[in-house]
């Protein structure tokens, strides 16, 4: 990879946001659609049993890779090709290994479970998809250190369109659990041929103990973070599918999807290119505080007014649709996890920074941190409150930001609280509009949808008003990315 000037840094970050951003809104309005459409169409048990099946492949993933991947999007220098082929042969080693493993005890697993004949080829075709995920890696790590998020996202929007085009067809045809087999094999195989095409990379095989040697220097606590990060969501994941009833997993899933909405539209976006071009950006402190501020300015703007939206209309969201009252239970745990989810959005990316810098021992003792107190506190809090409790101990959690704005500002010295505080004022004014609206339109969705967008722009407009000379730069820098 040839080496990316500031000038072209700066364009490439700003196009690659604005391009994700654009494209990956309408992938989640997709994707929402369809799930609501699958929540509506399956039982909270059914969804329960995906959403624990899931997050066993997804510990099992960790061990396909041992930060590899991260080091070499992370690293410095030009890539070489015996790079690529070093990491990309010590990965399919793990991957195979682990795929074949999964077959051999899917039937333990299942039995573990409870599962039936239709849980446990679930597990199996989400083994298949995780062997077909890694095949990804290298061309994704090509485009993401040259910043091409436009070309990146590509394979991402043929994948969520087939695997919610079969799986919400399926499940309207009755097949249950098996629909979301089907999707995870189509997107499987419509993702990797997709990826090739855009960005193609002749597959070889080699090792070399120096390269390894240097990339595992940065990965090994990269992937440490990674394990940690599991442990913290997925493995909780896992012991929650033995611990409650799978419809109370069912709620905690659907609370939590839909209480991140925010995070899929937005963060999700700019995250994926602050990791990479923060890094390229890890000499130069000055313009690296820049991009921090402008991050989380962007990135508080965007999210406060969705998450205001989701906690009031919600519940008569929910109560205008026949047969959705099925999810009414969840609620409480969504407006906790909206919490969460807004403060996670403003987290990581400080994270990436420090990551970006190779302060990774940092973020290893944060995610300890909060591994750790995840586990303990929602332990206690289900103990108490039932599985409301894991939404209530995250959101607890979010406080230890402080912590972590702390641990940047020895590194990037930005100012946090002038990056916010216009976007909570206008979720001021957005929410005060909501609680006397609310009361008087009548119970229909359009009239939602209206009410809905009055809000926003009165909070566009709250935030214009006391932010005008940053509103104006802001949108010049997204006009002179094009």
């Amino acid at each position: 990879m040839k080496d990316i000037d500031i000038r072209t840094l700066k364009k490439r970050s700003v196009m690659g946001i604005v391009a994700l951003s654009t494209r990956t809104f309408i992938l989640q309005v997709i994707a929402f659609g369809a799930t609501f459409l699958l929540t509506l169409l399956l039982s909270p048990a059914t969804f329960g049993v995906f959403y624990v099946v899931s997050a066993v492949i997804s510990f099992l993933g960790y061990f396909s890779d041992i930060g590899l991947a991260a080091a070499l999007v992370q690293n410095k220098e030009q890539l070489t090709r015996q790079d690529l082929t070093t990491t990309f042969t010590i990965q399919q080693i793990l991957v195979v290994v682990l795929v074949v493993l999964s077959c051999i005890l899917s039937g333990v697993i299942a039995r573990f479970y409870a599962l039936d004949n239709a849980g446990m080829w679930l597990f199996r075709a989400l083994a298949v998809s995780f062997f077909l995920s890694s095949l990804k890696t290298i061309p994704s790590i090509l485009l993401e250190r040259e910043l091409k998020f436009d070309k990146l996202v590509i394979p991402t929007i043929v994948e969520t369109i087939g695997f919610y085009g079969v799986a919400v067809y399926m499940a309207w045809k009755g097949y249950g659990i098996s629909s979301f087999t089907a999707g995870v094999l189509v997107r499987g195989v419509v993702g990797v041929v997709a990826v090739y095409i855009i960005q193609p990379w002749q597959i070889g095989f080699g090792f070399s103990r120096p390269v390894l040697k240097r990339l595992l220097k940065f990965g090994v606590p990269f992937q440490i973070n990674s394990l940690l990060a599991l442990v913290k969501d997925d493995l909780f994941t896992i012991y929650l599918g033995k611990a409650l009833p799978f419809a109370h997993v069912g709620y905690i899933g659907w609370a939590k999807k839909w209480a991140e909405v925010p995070l899929r539209l937005i963060m999700d976006s700019v995250i994926r290119v602050t990791f990479p071009a923060f890094s390229r950006l890890q000499h130069d402190k000055m313009l690296l505080t820049k991009a921090i501020e402008k991050a989380i300015y962007g990135l508080v703007l965007t999210m406060v007014p969705i998450s205001t939206g989701l906690v009031f209309f919600i519940r008569p969201f929910v109560d205008s649709i026949p047969k959705y009252e099925k999810w009414i239970p969840a609620i409480p745990s969504f407006y906790f996890f909206v919490i969460a989810a807004l403060v996670a959005g403003l987290t990581t990316p400080l994270t990436n920074t420090l990551n970006a810098v190779g302060r990774i021992k940092t973020t290893l003792f944060f995610m300890v941190l909060w591994t750790v107190s995840t586990w303990v506190l929602s332990l206690a809090g289900i103990a108490v409150f039932g599985f409301h409790g894991v939404s209530i101990a995250l959101s607890i959690l979010s406080c230890t930001i402080v912590l972590v704005i702390a641990e940047v500002k020895k590194t990037a010295r930005f100012s946090f609280l002038s990056q916010v505080w216009s976007a909570f004022f206008g979720m001021a004014v957005q929410s005060l509009w909501y609680a006397l609206s609310i009361r008087f339109i009548p119970d229909v969705l359009l009239w939602f949808l209206i009410d809905g967008a009055v809000g926003v722009i009165l909070y566009a407009l709250s935030v214009y008003m006391v932010d005008k000379k940053r509103i104006i730069e802001f949108g010049l820098m997204l006009k002179g990315a094009r």
